[in-house]
């Protein structure tokens, strides 16, 4: 198909896109909410991980600090998302996070 990438859902927890050759430059992207889920998208070969929810309140809520503690045992690329608005964009920097995402950010 041609494809540049693929995104896996923290929910996907397959092993099976492993087994196809890929494009030299094919991306493969994961999100995550846990360690556990961080560890399961580690194994399946992710670039990049996205974490959420940094400061969204919602079942995912992690906060800052955990947020921090848990993206630090990662070698990933980690990109923050969940609830970052122009008040709280800056306190991102305070973690090792390479960028963030969100829809209401850019509305």
């Amino acid at each position: 198909m041609r494809l540049d990438g693929v995104y896996l859902p923290s929910f996907n927890n397959s092993f099976t896109h492993l087994s196809y050759s890929l494009r030299k430059n094919f991306l493969i992207i994961g999100s995550a909410h846990n360690l556990e889920e961080i560890r399961i998208k580690e194994r399946q070969g992710v670039r990049e991980i996205f974490i959420s929810s940094i400061f969204k309140k919602n079942n995912n809520f992690l906060g800052i600090n955990k947020f921090r503690l848990i993206s630090d045992l990662s070698k990933k690329n980690i990109i923050a998302l969940g609830g970052i608005s122009k008040k709280n964009i800056n306190l991102i920097q305070l973690t090792k996070s390479v960028g963030f995402a969100g829809i209401s950010y850019f509305q």
